[in-house]
């Protein structure tokens, strides 16, 4: 009864794991006096990517899921590893195969020849009295959550990637009008500057300079469209599509950044999938420590066979043509140089490893959300400062051409007035497209609201 017991139940080997502490923050440095409008289940409400309100993003990463090649094959790791989990379960069960053979055989001068038929059904074992096949299990199971966990990031990746790629194509596109309206704004200068040439006003170095600026303008125009052409092209990988068989139109953009709750610092750790992949890798780890102590134990074996042997096939089945047989047999390894206290201490520091690279995971997770933090408030400090900056070189802008169709100043300070109020214009739109970024960014270091199964 004991041994039975004992079988039944097995004798774990592997250490009892716990999740490995970790030092963390009670709050994140850069989020004090940062007071977010959104409530703090805000990511849990659904997809990420509609806090920002575009239906066209919205539609764009609902595809990322099912068409990203990277998500793809993530998807396949977790479906493999999920069958590696049957495979190592199915080792706790005992194994039954059917055999049969039928044959006949002669030699010499003799014509007649000899039968041989067998049928045999046998079955074999092994008690996981150690532990031995659980722990398999167990790391198998710790890998396969894992692999889940990296499924979520490779989703996650794909999608922050393509949100950054799309609120920068947008960008390209509120810089393509803003060039454009400022050819035709230096066109018409060109113009005016011509005519005062042609009336004696205006000098030729007025007319040249006004050229330049103007094929200046135009160069920065085609290399907008070139840089938007490249973010379609990476959207459509993203997507799985052709970048030749992808367009994407332009549309006004909605420049609005929605509030990030960051939450404590604690939860990030049940948010980030690579922290729980890490995690769920120690766990995994310190089972394959339980296979290797399992071969300092005997191994056990059970077997059982039924069979039938007779010359013709007729007589097969018969009572007085059967055969059974029942055993044990125990395996132990009395002397292999040290080999199995390697292998242990192998599968310690393998853990150990493990143990370390989750702590840096979680450590690094950290400081991502605190780069993001301290990044979203410079940001929308400068872009309020990038606006009044616009709006006070658009005032200089007015005030200098007047001036200039006056006669009052000279054509340099025209140009050099237009310059700074373009430079300013750009600027305010680069730092509008950098906290649509940036909010992205924060989202995937908070882990995108994905929460562990």
């Amino acid at each position: 009864m004991t041994l039975a017991a004992t079988v039944a139940s097995g004798c774990a080997v592997a250490p009892a794991y716990h999740v490995p502490a970790v030092a963390q923050p009670d709050a994140y440095k850069e989020a004090q006096g940062w007071q977010p409008a959104a409530p703090a289940d805000a990511l849990e409400r659904g997809p990420w990517w509609t806090l920002f309100g575009d239906p066209v993003l919205n539609e764009l990463a609902a595809a990322v899921e099912v068409s990203n090649q990277n998500v793809a094959a993530a998807a396949a790791a977790y479906a493999q590893a999920r069958a590696l989990v049957s495979e190592q379960r199915a080792a706790l069960f005992p194994v039954v195969d059917l055999t049969g053979s039928a044959g006949r055989s002669g030699g010499g001068g003799d014509t007649r020849t000899a039968g041989q038929y067998r049928m045999n059904i046998g079955g074999s074992w092994e008690p996981d009295v150690w532990g031995k096949l659980r722990a398999g299990t167990d790391s198998a199971g710790a890998n396969a959550q894992a692999s889940a966990a990296d499924l979520a990031a490779a989703r996650l990746s794909a999608q922050g990637e393509l949100a950054a790629n799309y609120f920068s194509l947008r960008q390209t596109d509120a810089q393509q009008t803003l060039l454009a309206a400022t050819v035709d704004g230096y066109q018409r200068l060109l113009t005016i500057t011509t005519n005062r040439f042609n009336a004696g006003l205006a000098a030729r170095s007025d007319v040249l300079q006004a050229q330049t600026q103007l094929a200046s303008a135009r160069i920065d125009l085609s290399n907008v469209e070139r840089q938007r052409a490249q973010f379609e092209h990476a959207i459509a990988v993203l997507l799985g599509k052709p970048a030749g068989a992808f367009t994407l139109a332009a549309a006004p953009w909605n420049t609005a950044v929605p509030e990030i709750p960051a939450g404590l610092p604690s939860t990030l750790l049940q948010r980030r999938p690579d922290i729980a992949a890490a995690e769920r890798r120690v766990a995994a780890a310190n089972a394959q420590i339980g296979i290797a102590r399992a071969a300092y134990f005997p191994s056990l074996n059970l077997t059982a066979s039924y069979g039938v042997g007779a010359s013709q096939a007729a007589g097969l089945f018969s009572a007085s043509n059967s055969l059974w047989s029942l055993g044990l047999s125990a395996a132990e390894n009395l002397f292999n140089a040290g080999a199995t206290a390697a292998r242990v201490s192998g599968a310690e520091a393998g853990r150990d490893a493990a143990i370390a690279h989750y702590r840096q995971t979680v450590l690094a997770a950290f400081a991502d959300v605190e780069n993001q933090l301290a990044a979203s408030r410079a940001l929308a400090q400068q872009q309020e400062l990038r606006r009044a900056a616009s709006e006070a070189a658009d005032q200089v802008e007015a005030q200098m051409l007047n001036r200039y169709r006056a006669g009052q100043v000279a054509f340099t300070e025209v140009v050099t007035a237009q310059n700074t109020a373009l430079a300013a214009r750009r600027a305010l739109v680069q730092a509008q497209a950098d906290r649509q970024t940036t909010a992205v960014a924060l989202i995937q270091s908070l882990g995108g609201g994905w929460r562990q199964p």
